[in-house]
């Protein structure tokens, strides 16, 4: 009883049994109480579970990924918690992998309808929150309204053009980049990617353009590398291609230096890159959102974050500088 005290509610012994009982422990080569041991007692391992999606450096990589985990890192941290981030997509043991996670909840990056990882974390019965989509029964969504969103810089940046494109997100797991004209959003897999679609097309459709002709070029990844790679596709496909509507900052960013002259150009995030380089944007918060995912997972109610974005006009459509 000493020991476990010792170990466990140290106010309940004395500095001087304490020192004793340690010193002994450290003689005998005693490290301590197995925590794994500790948490099936208490049945909580006092640790949030972040299913990425993605490969493990694009936690460190992406800006987005980066500020999205430091709001669930800041909940962790005043909650006592820890963070485990479980990198998915890299073999068929994804679901297995997720479903041994010793955690308490998890926050689901944004996922397919169909990945086998979403069904695995719902199967534990832990708390689920899904960040972006999609919006499955059991679970917890925190996300903004992105067909809105995709709609209002939409407007903006096909507000004049005459041959608009679409640098998209993939479209589903596979990734498969490709220049297709008039994709449809209900067929996509992703559903962030899907509803800014949707946007996209809804904000066509107002100005009379007519979607099935508007080229969407389809992204790996949200990189300005691969932006870059798809743009000189969508160039050679429509070589007077006056505007395009960019899924993030990066990927516009992508655009503007592969353009060989004056583009319109949009981007989404309002990223220091946004601002360094006069990009029209969709405003978003992803630490808020990182944060809220993780307090609804540790139990607590959430506001709604449907309306929590902005349309911010730079340059790059005309705006103001």
């Amino acid at each position: 009883m000493t020991v476990s005290y010792t170990y466990n509610r140290p106010q309940r012994v004395s500095p001087d049994t304490r020192s004793k009982v340690l010193e002994t422990a450290a003689a005998l080569g005693y490290a301590g109480p197995d925590p794994s041991a500790r948490s099936l007692r208490y049945g909580a391992t006092q640790t949030l579970g972040v299913v990425l999606g993605e490969h493990l450096t694009y936690a460190f990589d992406d800006p987005q990924a980066v500020l999205f985990l430091a709001g669930v890192a800041e909940v962790c941290a005043e909650r006592g918690y820890g963070l485990l981030i479980v990198p998915t997509g890299t073999g068929d043991d994804d679901r297995d992998r997720v479903a041994a996670a010793a955690v308490d909840a998890y926050v689901v990056w944004t996922t397919t309808d169909d990945d086998p990882v979403l069904a695995a974390a719902c199967d534990t019965r832990r708390p689920v929150v899904i960040h972006g989509g999609p919006d499955r029964t059991g679970t917890t969504l925190v996300s903004i309204d992105n067909r809105g969103a995709a709609r209002a810089v939409g407007a903006e940046v096909f507000a004049t053009a005459r041959r608009p494109a679409v640098l998209s997100f993939p479209l589903d797991r596979q990734r498969a980049t490709f220049v297709r004209a008039g994709v449809d959003p209900d067929a996509v897999a992703y559903p962030v990617t899907r509803d800014r679609l949707a946007g996209y097309r809804d904000a066509a459709q107002d100005l009379g353009i007519d979607w099935s002709q508007v080229p969407v070029g389809v992204c790996r990844t949200s990189d300005e590398a691969d932006a870059r790679t798809v743009m000189r596709h969508l160039l050679a496909a429509v070589p007077d291609l006056d505007a395009v509507a960019a899924m993030s900052d990066q990927l516009a960013l992508g655009a503007l230096r592969e353009a060989p002259g004056p583009l319109r150009v949009s981007g989404w995030d309002d990223s220091n890159v946004a601002g360094e380089h006069n990009l029209t944007t969709v405003a978003q918060s992803l630490r808020e959102q990182g944060a809220a995912c993780a307090t609804a997972a540790l139990g607590d109610a959430v506001p709604d974050h449907r309306d929590a974005w902005r349309l911010v006009r730079r340059a790059s459509t005309g705006g103001p500088a």
